[in-house]
């Protein structure tokens, strides 16, 4: 089967030996993301603003294989404050407003940097053969 790898050379790719996403056949894969830009620096400093950036970074990621957000059928997001959680939802649901995905929010105890506070991961499948 056809494989494809997209990688968006974070620091963690190549420590961890991962990829931002990979096609096989009609499914999409995506990583665990974070909110960090390409400097490596963090954006945003609360969980609607860290959601909304995630969420942009992988549909950019989606868009290396032809599709958008459109094609995601899955996310799990990850906390460090389940508490939070209505911040997470108003921009999960502010992205999603057509072709809302199944979702899992669950609280973990930390992330790989401190002033993360949340991690999305999210599958796809292609609606047509590109």
């Amino acid at each position: 089967m056809d494989r494809q790898e997209y990688k968006s050379n974070a620091p963690w790719e190549d420590k961890l030996g991962y990829c931002r996403a990979v096609k096989v056949g009609q499914i999409i894969e995506v990583a665990g993301t974070t909110s960090v830009n390409e400097n490596g620096q963090t954006v945003g400093d609360n969980y609607f603003e860290q959601t909304n950036f995630i969420l942009n970074k992988i549909e950019k990621a989606l868009q290396n294989f032809n599709t958008d957000r459109n094609s995601i059928t899955r996310t799990r997001i990850f906390v460090i404050d389940i508490e939070k959680w209505e911040e997470v939802a108003k921009a999960h649901s502010a992205f999603f407003v057509n072709n809302k995905p199944v979702c899992t929010l669950v609280e973990v105890s930390k992330l790989i940097q401190k002033d993360l506070l949340i991690e999305i991961e999210v599958s796809a499948i292609l609606n047509k053969i590109v």
